[in-house]
């Protein structure tokens, strides 16, 4: 089996690849029959040089591949026909923009297996760059503040090496006492986590949260059940709420009256309430401030979250009122920082963190005849057809939505 590392060509650039050498050196030591080449690269935020000193053999020519791993859409001229693929495609929700990019994929009879569908039996995800979107989206947060506030200054993630360089930089700024909500229970909401709990800001309960004062910085986690309710006022468990989002209602408000900076780390599945609406907002007992939306879906949970923002220009401001994007220095404003690529910024730490996961997850399966149904499950075209698991994507590629 012969894995190829290929050159990210979307535009803008990203410098992640989904092995560093580091840790392709450790698939090669761990999977002996496996080969490892790697494609040439300006733009990777590791050299071709990093590879070759672990004796990584750097080409120009992949074609002799059977595996080929990129991060971003291959762009539809660059794909090699009769490959197998793993990158990001964006097409499983049937997003238009790349409904030419898997018709190709089918006309080239690609196997494409797309990171987001390699998952566990129970739907669970098992490789992604969720934590470092939580790192990243965190430090972005707090940095949005300072610009805002004019009180500190924090220099971009995107000019700092690590997680340690991002921590240290967080570490050196002085916060009056707010509140601070973070939102969620999976690799994003805790890949924020780290970076409150290593500023050392003191974690509350949701009670203590919404009726305590204090004269320091706190933060509260708080899941899905804390800021939803069901209808009927039953409590059962978050399953019930996955299942059956209709049944509930935002209960998001409590927070809102007492919280200064929100971060939004949950994952919203379809049909479940707005946490909070323009309507919300507009109330006077709405005193949210901040928003580092790291989940940043358009129009949609978070009101504020009008459009996403990039790295160039990472905040803006939300009018309530007036509902419109207003200068984010506004008096009136809630500062919104919802950048929607938040991994870029810290390429090194999340191409570590991502090879990490697949040689764990996914590596494995190549060479155990997919005990476990990992390759199976994600496997999304064959033959020239999409596979039985993905064939409601068929309305997709003909056009018809």
């Amino acid at each position: 089996m012969k894995f190829g590392i290929i050159k990210e060509r979307k535009n803008p650039p990203d410098k992640r690849v989904v092995f560093s050498p580091s840790k392709l050196a450790l698939l090669k030591e761990k999977f002996l029959k496996a080969e490892v080449v790697v494609e040439s690269s300006d733009i990777r935020i590791f050299r071709d040089e990093a590879y070759q000193n672990k004796n990584i053999e750097v080409t120009t020519d992949v074609s002799d591949c059977d595996v080929l791993l990129g991060v971003k859409e291959v762009p539809i001229e660059a794909l090699i026909p009769n490959k197998k693929y793993f990158f990001f495609s964006h097409t499983i929700k049937k997003q238009p923009y790349n409904t030419k990019l898997l018709r190709a994929i089918l006309e080239k009879n690609i196997e494409l297996y797309d990171h987001e569908t390699i998952i566990k039996e129970n739907g669970a995800r098992l490789i992604g760059f969720g934590r470092y979107a939580g790192i990243v989206g965190a430090y972005n947060g707090f940095r949005a503040i300072g610009l805002a506030t004019e009180k500190f200054s924090l220099p971009k993630a995107e000019t700092l090496d690590s997680q340690k360089e991002l921590i240290s930089n967080l570490n050196s700024i002085n916060l009056s006492p707010i509140k601070i909500l973070l939102t969620g229970n999976g690799k994003v909401a805790y890949g924020a986590k780290e970076m409150l709990d290593a500023m050392n800001i003191k974690e509350v309960s949701v009670d203590d949260y919404l009726n305590k004062s204090f004269n320091e910085v706190v933060y509260c986690l708080a899941d899905v059940l804390d800021y939803n309710k069901r209808k009927d006022g039953k409590v059962i468990d978050n399953f019930d709420f996955y299942n059956h989002p209709e049944k509930y209602e935002s209960d998001f408000m409590r927070f809102a009256a007492v919280t200064d900076f929100f971060i939004a780390g949950h994952f919203y599945g379809d049909g479940a309430p707005f946490l909070f609406t323009r309507e919300d907002a507009k109330q006077v007992n709405f005193k949210i401030k901040y928003v580092a939306d790291i989940s940043c879906d358009i129009d949609g949970p978070v009101a504020s979250t009008i459009k996403a923002s990039t790295i160039a220009e990472p905040v803006y401001g939300y009018d309530p009122l007036e509902e419109k994007e207003v200068d984010y220095k506004n008096d009136n404003a809630i500062v919104v920082m919802a950048v929607d690529n938040l991994p870029c910024e810290l390429p090194k730490d999340a191409s570590e963190g991502f090879g990490e996961m697949f040689l764990e997850n996914v590596i494995p399966a190549f060479f155990n005849n997919d005990k476990d149904g990992v390759l199976a499950r994600a496997k999304m075209t064959a033959n020239g057809k999409l596979t039985d698991r993905f064939s409601y994507l068929q309305d997709y590629v003909d056009g018809l939505e």
